[in-house]
């Protein structure tokens, strides 16, 4: 059977493409992935490189590095993996942006959330608009009910006119 191979698991490619088709906004696809660490059974421990999009701002593509955990909990889901994570966002296309996110209204909102223990650990993306220098700000930070982690990294994005570059196809923009 035809797969794409993940971490041992074999996913149908059928599979694979329906469910491409219905990720939620916000959802990441992830790019791929490097081992760090050998485990004798199930996944090893590994860094994921993933992509989303800012649903409520098209133009802005963020990319995130965070640390999966591996071995048998890791497999069934009830591993906890580590608040090392890296974030970069940059402009992929035009960007205008709505009277509430201009205002600040929505600085600090979550754009993106990622499940990273069974229960209590979530990574999680927020965004906030620095009006004075026309930038939007993404911070990823991992938190957990009782006690949170300091562990952070941020990516600023330089909102600028964007042109549709010419194509040697097309001859024009």
């Amino acid at each position: 059977m035809q797969g794409i191979y993940r971490s041992r698991i074999a996913v149908p490619f059928g599979l694979t493409v329906a469910l491409a088709g219905v990720l939620p906004p916000g959802a990441a696809e992830e790019l791929g992935s490097v081992d760090t660490r050998f485990k004798w059974l199930g996944p090893n421990d590994r860094i994921v490189v993933e992509v989303f999009d800012d649903a409520d701002i098209p133009g802005v593509a963020c990319y995130l590095s965070r640390a999966k955990t591996g071995g048998i909990s890791g497999a069934v889901g009830v591993a906890e993996d580590t608040s090392d994570a890296s974030i970069a966002c940059r402009q992929i296309g035009p960007i205008t942006l709505s009277e509430d996110i201009r205002s600040g209204e929505r600085d600090g909102e979550e754009v993106f959330k990622k499940r990273t223990s069974l229960i209590f650990k979530t990574m999680q993306v927020v965004r906030f608009y620095d009006a004075r220098r026309n930038v939007l700000v993404y911070l990823t930070y991992s938190d957990r009910i009782i006690e949170g982690s300091p562990k952070n990294s941020i990516s600023v994005v330089p909102i600028q006119p964007w042109t549709t570059p010419v194509t040697a196809e097309s001859g024009s923009p």
